[in-house]
């Protein structure tokens, strides 16, 4: 049994999978369920960063994927975001990477620069 808080909502719930049948005790609703049996299966996480920028009135641009990616390939995924630098002027949802680390999403940026 693989013991979990859900991340889903800020309720936080503790679950408990079972490894082997998958099935979920103790959400408080079905996203909580797919949460804890993707978490064993697969999980996954939105990235979230910053880059460096160059012309612009900050030094770092904060960014995040469009979509979650594999957790295994977080530490791959920081190496690439850590190699690049964006040239101002940068608007909310630019792409600053496009399919990074080959995942199916792209980076973009949280904040006009």
């Amino acid at each position: 049994m693989a013991k979990l808080i859900c991340i889903v909502c800020p309720k936080g719930c503790h679950l408990t999978v079972d490894e082997t049948t998958l099935s979920v005790c103790g959400n408080g609703c079905p996203r909580g369920a797919e949460y804890g049996k993707n978490e064993l299966v697969s999980p996954v996480r939105v990235v979230t960063s910053t880059v460096k920028i160059e012309g612009g009135e900050i030094s770092r641009l904060p960014v995040r994927t469009d979509k979650a990616v594999p957790k295994s390939k977080m530490f791959e995924i920081m190496e690439q975001i850590h190699a690049v630098k964006a040239v101002s002027p940068v608007r909310i949802g630019d792409v600053i990477i496009k399919d990074i680390c080959s995942t199916g999403a792209d980076l973009i940026a949280t904040r006009n620069v």
